[in-house]
This record gives structure tokens, sequence and C-alpha cells, in this order.
């Protein structure tokens, strides 16, 4: 087992557009061709499209396209811009009266970053289809990590900003790789250490403070309620739909571990799984390679380069 560059895994393209001085951005992911796709939400208080579909007890069988997305809900505009791109193309579900692409997408809460009044919008979700036939794809403030930023729990004078971050992972011919949109409300910590790496921060005495320490005096003040990690599992590996869905359950190990606290009421924490077919594998271990990758991605985003709007990052303060 080695890492890759998320790049490196065939059969799908990876795009990144962003309004940067108001802080937001999408990221897409175009499968070369039609990818099945399982999505499993743990978050309360999702927002997303198409996801229904993704059922194993629904008829459909993949989808054309997976966009992550900041806006909030008014993000979820931007895939109808994926949707003109695609029928451009004649890529999607063929009918008797033309092609209906499947575009699925989740959105995170980053309206209080940058403007609230500037969004992800269909051309943006255009833009970043187009971005992706040169695969433009990189971590750090892009994409649909432009306005992402974690340690909410303690209000906004003790965020730090995050972003996208990406890892992969190749086991024989099996190769997973996980894209992290981080914006969580409290604290990240390290894979391998447990050592914490972002969240909650104190900027005069210069040290982090622990988010998960305070909650029990700040629930119900409306202080995190603007948060949302969204993530995506790509993998090149032949599987049912049924099984698929068991990958991004075992993904959300992933959140769990890096991410406190995760999937509350005030978020909507999902975790998408695309495979492109080509490989046999095991769905246990497919599922623990995934959460690893999500873990390590998270570490990835949690390190944003780029713009970071004057908030600090990780980079600045450790």
């Amino acid at each position: 087992m080695r890492e890759i560059n998320i790049k490196e895994i065939q059969g799908f393209r990876i795009g990144n557009a962003e309004y940067p001085g108001a802080g937001t951005g999408c990221t897409v992911i175009l499968p070369d061709k039609k990818a099945l796709c399982a999505c499993d939400i743990r978050g309360g208080a999702p927002a997303s499209r198409e996801t229904a579909l993704l059922s194993p007890v629904a008829s459909n069988d993949g989808v054309n396209a997976v966009l992550l997305s900041g806006g909030s809900a008014f993000g979820l505009d931007a895939a109808s811009g994926v949707v003109r791109y695609l029928e451009e193309r004649g890529i999607g579900f063929e009918t008797d009266h033309g092609v209906v692409p499947i575009v699925s997408a989740s959105c995170l809460f980053d309206l209080g970053v940058g403007s609230s009044k500037v969004r992800p919008d269909a051309a943006l979700g255009y833009q970043a289809c187009i971005n992706a036939e040169d695969s433009n794809y990189q971590d750090g403030c892009f994409g649909a990590g432009a306005g992402c930023t974690v340690g909410k729990l303690l209000g906004p004078k003790h965020i730090m900003k995050s972003g996208i971050g990406s890892y992969a992972i190749r086991c024989n011919d099996l190769c997973i790789g996980a894209i992290v949109a981080l914006n969580a409300a409290g604290d990240v910590f390290a894979y391998e250490t447990g050592e914490k790496i972002a969240g909650c921060f104190d900027k005069e005495a210069k040290s982090f403070v622990s988010g998960e320490a305070s909650m029990e005096d700040i629930l119900g003040k409306n202080l995190f309620r603007q948060n949302t990690t969204i993530a995506a599992i790509i993998c090149n590996a032949l599987i049912d739909k049924a099984s698929l869905l068991k990958v991004a359950m075992m993904a959300h190990d992933g959140f769990a571990r890096s991410i406190r606290p995760a999937h509350t009421m005030y978020d909507g924490d999902s975790i998408y799984a695309l495979a492109s077919g080509e490989v046999k594998a095991d769905v246990n271990l497919l599922g623990h390679l995934s959460s690893i990758a999500i873990s390590k991605a998270i570490e990835a985003a949690a390190r944003p380069c780029g713009d970071c709007l004057g908030i600090p990052s990780a980079l600045d303060v450790l």
C-alpha cells in the first residue's frame, strides 16, 4: 500500500472554481463514464440535491457528476451549471426527449466568510467543469474550500481558516482517494498522533482552546450552526450499490476520528462514494482504507495554502 496523488486515480476529473474575494466556491467530480454512487448523510441539517436516487433501493445506476459547494442552500444553484455542461456534451440519462444529466450535490455554510451575497451559482458550476478538463484541482483555499473555517464553537473570534484537502492510496490495483471540504464547528486532530492541529484558537494567547470542554455552556446559543463538512470517496472498485453505501458509512469513521464534534444536528456532514467499476474489491478493505483516506484528507484541509481572507490557519500558528 502506498500514497499517491488523487489525480493518479483514472476515470475521474476534478475541478475547482471560486469567487476568491467572496470566500466561496465549488468543486466538481466528473467521472469519465457514469459512475456508481452512494451517499451517507450523518449531519442533521444537510443541503443536498439528488441524494434520494443514490439509495440502494432506487433504480438509478450511476451519476454523471458530484458537486461539493459552498453557499449553503444557495450553492445548490451551482449544480445547474454542471447539468448544462453535461447536457451540451450529450452526457446523461437517455430519454426520448434528450439526455438528463444526473448530478448530486451537497453544500456547506460559508456565508459568514467574505461576502454573504455572493454564492456559487450556475456560472461557477459550469466553470468548475471547464477547469476539470485540465484537472486544475488543488488542496487549500480553493473550490469548495474557499470559505471553509473550523473552531466555531466559541464564536467568530476563535475561528481558524481551513480549506479543501485530498489523500489517495494504491493497494495493488485498487485505488482509493478522498476529497474533503472541511468546515467543522469544532476541533481537528491528526490521524497518526491524535494531536490537535486546528480548531478553536485564542489569538492573544496564541494557543488552542478546547471547543469540546465548552460545549455544555454554549449549547442553544446559536454559535455553531454555520458548519458542515462534505466529502467524496473516489475509487476504481467493482462493487454493488449496497456495498458502496457501506463504504460511505465506514468512511464516516474518518470524520469521527479527526473532527470533534462531528455529525451534530447543526451541520450536514455527508460523504459520497463513487466507483468506476474496474477492480474487484472487498467491501471491508475498501471501507477501512476510505476512512483512513478521509482522515488524511481532513489533515490536508486543516493546513490550507493560498488566500485565507485574513483568518489565521494552522500553517500560520503552528
